[in-house]
């Protein structure tokens, strides 16, 4: 047990000093902004309260109704034999007050060593305006997507499992409208995520009991997806997460859940373009125009990192043509596309819960970093919760004071074989 949590520790630190802004060597200000955008991005949207509450940091939280979206493969070790729940967000409040996301869940435990699990996830992105060239208007209309999620669950021992989804995506985001003479449609997706967790629920550190979790998924794996004949195809938001949860039981009443999650999309880097010689040259980097495992694997060494150039502000050329590129630049570009999500979640008898968390995102691959708090309640079969997301960067971001709900209720007989009925979910 102690060497699991070291080695994670010594995995961890790395990951998590690059990531913030460098000191000697390569900075971040001699790296350029370069995002990595997506397909569909309502498909990894947080839909549920409690990781929420927690920075995002769900994928080794215990299990329920929501675990579909973060592990599935972590539903055997669920207490109550089934669950559903329903979460509402009111999405870019700052922009907007008409879009929303909508997700409904459900797990059932077939068994000891299987159980399956159900979401849909519907978002609405509020009514548009399409307009000409000229500003004349064509109609309004309502783009909306959804998406569509089955999974399956099978435990391999006591302490292990592994977890497969099956997904549909749709996303309808113009209606068919001709744009240019060129007839638009619905973008459709088939998904898959695969899953693993290690969970040990005897655990200790130092003399205090307490459930440690380890989870790891690659959420996402599908097609590219166009939304018209002539349109470039784009990637799904796939996604690898590699969580840690550690949950401290200090008596029977008082218990405190500490989770860090490592995440990082499994797409293909921009390569850095500009003009040599009057033509629009690739600097560095590489093609992103590949397959979908090809993007995946590449996405692991493809960042073009900072070009080099002369006191002339000319780009410095290798003997064999190519470009010069700052030593160590690429690696550390790679790290800056880890996020890091953490969160503490407190439980006062199994009845009241207080959570708060962190996500940091480098600012050169989107800057999204914030603050969450949340609570939750349960009283018998029901749960609530409630998480508020407060960004860093304040009223600058389109995220500041998003809302999240969530309403569960438990089913069925609870399963103590895995856990204890006084360690909270």
């Amino acid at each position: 047990m102690y060497k699991l949590i070291i080695c994670f520790c010594l995995f961890a630190l790395p990951f998590v000093s690059y990531a913030q802004p460098t000191g000697s060597g390569v900075t971040q200000g001699d790296l350029q902004l370069n995002t990595i955008t997506t397909a569909v991005p309502f498909m990894a949207i947080t839909p549920d309260s409690r990781a929420g509450g927690m920075g995002d940091a769900g994928t080794a939280l215990s299990a329920n109704s929501n675990s579909i979206y973060w592990n599935t493969s972590i539903l055997n070790f669920a207490k109550a034999k089934s669950e559903i729940s329903v979460s509402y967000t009111p999405w870019l409040r700052q922009l907007t007050n008409d879009m929303h996301l909508s997700y409904v869940s459900g797990y059932y435990k077939l068994n000891d060593r299987n159980a399956v699990g159900l979401a849909l996830r519907y978002f609405s992105l509020g009514e548009i305006t399409f307009t000409d060239a000229s500003g004349n208007v064509i109609r309004d209309d309502k783009p909306s997507e959804f998406e569509l999620t089955g999974g399956y669950a099978f435990r391999l021992s006591d302490k292990m499992s592994v977890g497969l989804n099956g997904k549909f995506a749709y996303s309808n985001l113009t209606g068919g409208l001709t744009v240019a003479g060129v007839n638009t449609k619905a973008g459709v997706a088939g998904a898959a995520d695969l899953s693993f967790t290690y969970y040990n629920d005897e655990a200790k550190i130092g003399g205090l009991n307490g459930v440690y979790t380890f989870a790891t998924t690659i959420n996402n794996i599908g097609n590219k997806i166009a939304y018209s004949e002539l349109a470039s195809r784009d990637f799904l938001p796939m996604n690898l997460k590699i969580g840690n949860s550690f949950l401290a039981q200090f008596d029977k009443y008082n218990s405190l859940v500490l989770s860090v999650d490592l995440q990082k999309l499994l797409v293909p880097t921009p390569a850095y373009y500009d003009f040599y010689d009057g033509t629009n040259t690739m600097i560095s980097g590489k093609d992103d125009n590949v397959g979908v495992i090809s993007g995946m694997l590449q996405s692991f060494y493809d960042a073009p990192g900072a070009p080099v150039k002369d006191d002339a502000g000319n780009y410095v050329q290798n003997t064999d043509g190519s470009f010069e590129v700052t030593k160590g630049s690429r690696f550390k570009e790679e790290l800056t596309e880890i996020n890091i999500a953490a969160g503490l979640e407190y439980w006062y008898n199994n009845v009241l819960a207080i959570r708060g968390g962190y996500f940091y995102e480098n600012r050169n691959k989107g800057n999204r970093q914030y603050f969450n708090v949340g609570v939750g309640l349960k009283y018998n079969k029901f749960g609530v919760d409630i998480s508020y997301l407060a960004a860093v960067n304040g009223k600058q971001s389109p995220l500041a004071n998003t809302l999240r709900f969530t309403l569960r209720m438990t089913l069925g007989e609870n399963n103590n074989s895995s856990t204890g009925d006084d360690k909270p979910e």
